[in-house]
């Protein structure tokens, strides 16, 4: 057991039933359900040692430092405190349980985590007695050294202790079973965690995605070989199944895509389907992530499930442990919607929030402009959002004067943009008026401004690079700034679905051999979201803070509306 880890084992505390959710059950036979009658009608003497042993499984993934979500912004759901209630009933209602997270527990946080370095979702995490998180690509967004810190505690080497307590780190154990420090060969967390339930061992295998490196910044990987997820778990299966364990579970900070309802598996596509398939199958089960879907599927005959993000959704996996065989068994598997009417929210999780809330709400509740309308991140056929035009807009804006960069086109990434920004009053603000809490939710990552050189020619490869990206068939669309054009085609094969003769400026078709001085955020600089050809970019000059710029833009236009999503241009 990892020093300061709870024993993963809980007793029975009460009952709860949630209704109304879609269950995935193995039935019982009639033969078996009678043979329990009969061995339960014996004195208690005489009875058999039941063959199995229960075990629940309770996970969550993306949560990303959601402690504390406005009722309305969720659709009535998630929060910490209500997650807290949640959990606790449901572990009550069993004889052993166990509390996972398949990633992204932390990182691309709101203000109120990670204005203090998400150390009140490490302290809510311990509280709600989760015991494992596999570690997920947000994880690395400040770097190994203060992941490491997240798990061991310590104060913050530049900013101390903010909320004037010490961080004590998380009782619960990280695992990063594909995460391998360059300089020693050995990684970064441990690979799996072994439980034992009933004399029955259970190994809990954890990861994150082999790709981490390109969705974050250089700095924060720097150092780390990130590995084939199945590989790594074919490699560990012989060493387990050596050591008499048959129940392995992976927690997976890798998803995939359906089509169907909350809940349902249709059409799943991604990267998790192609990593079940050629994992063993001595893998009973996996829980995963990152794709923020809500899903039950079985893949090469295994469960695999994701429960949505930001704690509106739980897991609930019932499973048994053969004794003689050593095996796991699905037995359920339900997605939980956490759901607050009705609910009692934890009071002990209710007073950390609100202890953050108030340390928080000085620079948290300042306006800082207002909109008319709501500015969404949803983008259109073509791949261009409101809310992209918008910050690449306040990019520029922020880059342009002599001296500040000279720019004349901003690029935004769309996975930069992580929320939308509501008309509607929220807080104690009036409708129309944005705080900087509310735009910091929007941009958490505190990416720095680049200007750098491009010619044309690279502008036309950046655009290119926008397609199969970051796998076949999937696009990462930039976003682009108020003059600048271009038209894409759906059916012009990979690298070459831009015409260069479409790409302006201020309607003035680009020069291939001219240069253009170009604005980006620090992570697509260094290379991010696999958009290589920014790294080759000449005399580079930095910038605001995106979130400034963002600000300033504000200040300087007024009332701010819906970009018009009229840059990029798609055709057939």
């Amino acid at each position: 057991m990892l020093a300061g880890q709870r024993p993963a084992f809980r007793a029975a505390k009460g009952c709860w039933e949630e209704t109304g959710v879609k269950r995935h059950r193995l039935v019982i036979g009639v033969f078996a359900a009678a043979l329990l009658l009969v061995a339960f009608a014996a004195p208690a003497s005489s009875r058999p040692r039941p063959a199995t042993v229960p075990l629940q499984i309770l996970a969550l993934n993306d949560f990303h430092g959601n402690i504390d979500t406005l009722s309305s912004t969720f659709g009535g759901s998630g929060g910490a405190q209500y997650v807290a209630t949640y959990l606790r009933n449901a572990e009550a209602a069993a004889t052993n349980s166990i509390t996972v997270s398949a990633g992204d527990l932390i990182g691309a946080s709101p203000l109120i985590s990670a204005l203090f370095h998400d150390e009140p979702t490490i302290e809510i995490a311990n509280m709600w007695g989760l015991d494992l998180n596999a570690v997920g690509n947000h994880e690395f967004d400040e770097g190994a050294t203060e992941l490491l810190r997240m798990q061991s505690g310590g104060a913050h080497p530049v900013d101390g202790d903010l909320d004037g307590d010490p961080f004590a780190g998380a009782d619960f154990a990280f695992l990063a079973a594909n995460v391998v420090e360059d300089a020693t060969g050995a990684t970064l967390f441990p690979p799996y965690k072994v439980v034992s339930y009933g004399g029955i061992k259970v190994a809990f295998i954890g990861m994150t995605l082999e790709g981490t490196p390109t969705i974050v910044t250089p700095t924060g990987v720097a150092g780390l070989t990130f590995q084939d997820e199945a590989d790594t778990v074919n490699a560990l299966v012989p060493f387990l199944k050596a050591r008499g364990i048959e129940a392995i579970v992976v927690l997976l900070h890798e998803g995939g895509t359906q089509t169907g309802a909350e809940d349902e598996c249709i059409g799943l596509t991604g990267p998790i389907v192609d990593i079940v398939e050629r994992t063993s199958d001595e893998v009973d089960l996996f829980i995963t992530g990152h794709t923020h879907q809500n899903y039950v599927c079985e893949i090469d005959g295994r469960w695999v499930t994701s429960a949505r993000s930001f704690g509106r959704v739980y897991t609930d996996i019932d499973v048994e442990l053969d004794r003689r065989t050593r095996e796991l068994t699905v037995l359920s598997i339900d997605n939980v919607p956490v759901v607050r009417a009705g609910v009692e929210p934890a009071a002990d999780i209710q007073a950390v929030i609100d202890k953050y809330d108030e340390l928080s709400a000085p620079l948290a509740n300042r306006v800082i402009g207002t909109i008319s309308a709501d500015i969404t991140r949803t983008a259109n056929a073509a791949g261009e959002s409101a809310l992209g035009d918008v910050i690449a807009d306040g990019q520029l804006l922020a880059t342009t004067p002599v001296g500040f960069g000279e720019a004349v086109v901003a690029f935004m990434n769309p996975g930069g943009i992580r929320a939308d920004l509501t008309y509607l009053a929220s807080g104690d603000e009036a409708d129309g008026e944005v705080t900087y809490g509310e735009a910091f939710t929007v941009q958490p990552f505190g990416n720095s401004l680049v200007t750098m050189t491009l010619t044309g020619a690279q502008i036309d490869t950046l655009l290119e690079q926008q397609f199969d990206n970051p796998s076949v068939g999937a696009n990462r669309i930039l976003q682009v700034s108020e003059g600048f054009a271009y038209t894409w085609s759906t059916s012009a094969p990979t690298g070459s679905k831009v015409d260069i003769a479409s790409i302006s400026i201020d309607g003035i078709p680009i020069d291939a051999a001219a240069s253009y001085r170009v604005t980006v955020n620090s992570f697509l600089a260094a290379g991010g979201d696999n958009f290589t050809v920014l790294v080759s970019g000449t005399d580079p000059l930095g910038g605001d803070v995106d979130l400034d710029a963002l600000e300033d833009y504000f200040t300087v236009t007024g009332t701010v509306g819906p970009g018009p999503q009229d840059r990029v241009t798609v055709i057939d």
